[in-house]
């Protein structure tokens, strides 16, 4: 469709200078959401936006939104984006390379002159991790109407000691307004996963994103001297939550291949080494790309809970969460990556995202779609994830075809 050819070298040099911010201690980065890391992390990318033309807006939510104008004000943007906040222990890629890849869309049009009709858009997602407030997505989640804003700016942190409002004015980030007219949304992302890898393929095209559901497990029995206590007359809340734990796990492996069943967190009271425990807090993480199984999978974690507790003579509370369903994304804009992909003649294959992205959101009220490469291993969340530079490069190649389509060249 264009002549137009990306910078591969330039994304990669970007892409690295970001990882020397909240660099991890095994090559990794490690920016948490609203932290002074974070915000070093969007001033470098802010400062490039505006050196290639961009205006810059925050809305209620911290949301940061870079903006190369088209020649129809009126006009929706055409937007692309992801985060910049990572995991504790986190990679260079996840997210980050949905951002630079936009910046470097942004930078090819200005290199060859060429103005677009509608406005193109880079967005940096407030949040979306997950790691340090808690669901994540929150500020995409937020703009789509997901979440309520007094929702979002009142989630607190892991310690309880602040919470995304506060930081937001802590940092300058709070502007204004939440939801606008978005013509298109796609974001480029690392796969996550080792699918692309395995078939050799260069590319994927995503349909869509899997359904998740989260839950909150509290587990309750009675503490008590480790010595004088017999076996059969404990009440231990931690053997109760292995069992369930172990019941989580078979469950992902009962609806193979396409359901994932984890639990990530465990904290248990009081933690002594000669004391019973007596309350166990875990999380719960089930995913399926059919809802009418992962409705199946949320009545068997519960029933399990409950049984498995009764069993043991604690009690339990299961709560939900988070929950989305699985999300298609628009068959038009899948179809302009599909055919990117054609066009350049890498190969590619469809796939469905295991993962929660800002475009699951997205989706719900602007047509969207995905572009993934693969990441060695398919590892990620872990400071050794990785990514081919070539990959990268044809992944931003195809984000600018299919960008340049839908806001007119």
């Amino acid at each position: 469709m264009t002549n137009l050819r990306i910078d591969g070298d330039r994304l990669w040099q970007s892409l690295m200078a970001m990882a020397e911010i909240g660099p991890g201690v095994a090559g990794g980065s490690c920016r948490l959401a609203l932290t002074d890391l974070d915000r070093d992390g969007r001033a470098l990318f802010q400062g490039w936006a505006e050196s290639a033309g961009c205006t810059a807006r925050l809305d209620a939510m911290g949301n940061l939104f870079l903006r190369r104008p088209g020649t129809d004000p009126e006009a929706a943007p055409v937007m692309t984006g992801s985060h910049l906040d990572t995991q504790p222990t986190g990679g260079r890629f996840d997210g980050v390379y949905g951002v630079l890849a936009g910046l470097e869309v942004v930078r090819t049009l200005n290199d060859a002159g060429v103005t677009t009709r509608a406005p193109i858009e880079v967005v940096v997602w407030t949040n979306e991790e997950g790691s340090r407030f808690s669901p994540p997505m929150i500020g995409s989640g937020v703009f789509a109407g997901v979440f309520d804003l007094a929702y979002g700016l009142d989630r607190p942190d892991q310690a309880g000691t602040t919470t995304i409002g506060a930081e937001l004015t802590r940092l300058g980030w709070r502007g204004k307004g939440t939801g606008r007219p978005v013509a298109a949304y796609f974001e480029a992302h690392i796969e996550q996963g080792p699918v692309l890898e395995a078939s050799g393929c260069q590319i994927g095209v995503v349909t869509g994103a899997q359904g998740q559901r989260w839950y909150e497990v509290t587990v309750t029995g009675v503490e008590a001297h480790a010595g004088p206590t017999p076996m059969a007359l404990r009440r231990d809340a931690l053997v109760a939550s292995a069992r369930m734990i172990d019941a989580v796990n078979a469950l992902g492996h009962a609806h193979a291949p396409y359901a994932c069943a984890t639990v990530g967190l465990v904290t248990v009271h009081p933690n002594s080494r000669n004391t019973i425990p007596g309350r166990v807090f875990f999380t719960v993480d089930i995913r399926h790309p059919d809802d009418a199984v992962l409705s199946a999978m949320d009545g068997h974690v519960k029933a399990q809970c409950q049984a498995i507790a009764a069993a043991a003579g604690c009690t339990v509370e299961v709560k939900d969460f988070w929950y989305f369903a699985p999300t298609p994304f628009d068959p038009a804009c899948v179809a302009a990556v599909r055919q990117g992909a054609e066009r350049l003649g890498v190969t590619h294959q469809d796939i469905v995202s295991g993962a929660g992205h800002d475009a699951v959101y997205l989706a719900r009220v602007a047509p969207t779609a995905m572009i993934f490469v693969p990441c060695e291993g398919g590892i990620s969340h872990n400071e050794v994830e990785n990514a081919n530079p070539a990959d990268l490069a044809v992944g931003c190649q195809i984000l600018l075809e299919a960008m340049l389509e839908r806001a007119g060249r």
